[in-house]
């Protein structure tokens, strides 16, 4: 991954670091909780990226691991420094899928499939607020308007000027004809939505019921690739109550496989284009419900 100063991206890439020197060493995980005196999950969390970590462990875990190189030290407790920094979605609160933002911030591109929504990065503001009001049970009104203000803030990263996200997006059929909120909304999301097609950045295809039984029948996914290691990435599962990202090389090249597929029977940009444009029309028409 990008060696950056995102906060996320920064965790992941020492957890990374830190595991491949305790199994240099030997250790197992529960050996080197003993030595440091935390619990065994704790490190494990390290490793994954899903915890902070302080300077000063980092390195006592280098000691642990016969580290003695001290450009490798300083390095990797910089790192760690820089990995408790605040990102802009904190201020927000425990966010569910906050490592995933993090890994959308510092992507170079994002191929992403969905059967069922638009893809939240391609939502107008109506369309993700009925969806976020509509698919969540049990969330307050601040909750929903917490999540409302995350999914907008994060469009930001497809306009930024200086390094836009290059998106890959294949959508199902399903996604365009489900009316969520109004027909309104859906009219004015399709509109969005073949604007952004249009950019020279974004693709965006449409699978048609007419291809029948495909690989993406399992349900939503995305790829993301980051600068320094484009052959890499992550595999990002979106569920209901816990997200996965896996980045297992035969992972991502098994669902690197599955995307290729998907582009490859969806309509074509220019095919896609016209199906979103009478799609719309038929929202204009007052027969949105098809």
């Amino acid at each position: 991954m990008a060696a950056t100063s995102n906060p996320t991206v920064r965790r992941r890439l020492l957890g990374a670091e830190l595991r491949r020197l305790r199994m240099a060493s030997g250790l197992k995980s529960k050996e080197v909780a003993e030595r440091l005196l935390v619990s065994q999950p704790k490190i494990s969390h390290l490793e994954n990226g899903n915890r902070a970590i302080s300077p000063r462990d980092v390195r006592d875990l280098c000691a642990i691991y016969g580290v003695t190189d001290r450009e490798v030290i300083d390095s990797l407790m910089e790192m760690a420094k820089e990995s408790g920094q605040r990102s802009w979605w904190r201020p927000y609160g425990d966010l569910s899928n906050s490592v995933y933002i993090g890994l959308e911030a510092d992507a170079v591109s994002l191929h992403t499939y969905d059967p069922m929504v638009i893809p939240g990065l391609l939502q107008t503001p109506a369309y993700a607020e009925a969806v976020i009001g509509e698919t969540i049970p049990l969330l307050t009104a601040e909750q929903a308007a917490t999540r409302l203000k995350v999914r907008l803030r994060r469009q930001h990263r497809i306009y930024d000027p200086a390094r836009p996200l290059r998106l890959w997006v294949v959508l199902d059929e399903s996604a365009l004809r489900r009316v969520v909120g109004s027909t309104d909304i859906m009219r004015e999301q399709l509109e969005h939505l073949s604007a952004l097609g249009a950019e020279p950045h974004i693709t965006v295809q449409v699978l048609p019921y007419s291809v029948g039984a495909h690989p993406g029948l399992s349900g939503q996914f995305s790829i993301l690739r980051f600068a320094d290691n484009h052959e890499a990435g992550v595999v990002y599962l979106e569920r209901f109550t816990s997200d996965l990202c896996l980045e297992k090389p035969s992972d991502v090249q098994h669902y690197s496989v599955m995307y290729d597929q998907l582009r490859t029977r969806a309509l074509d940009p220019d095919n896609s284009r016209d199906f979103l444009t009478d799609t719309t029309k038929s929202y204009i028409d007052g027969a949105g419900d098809l």
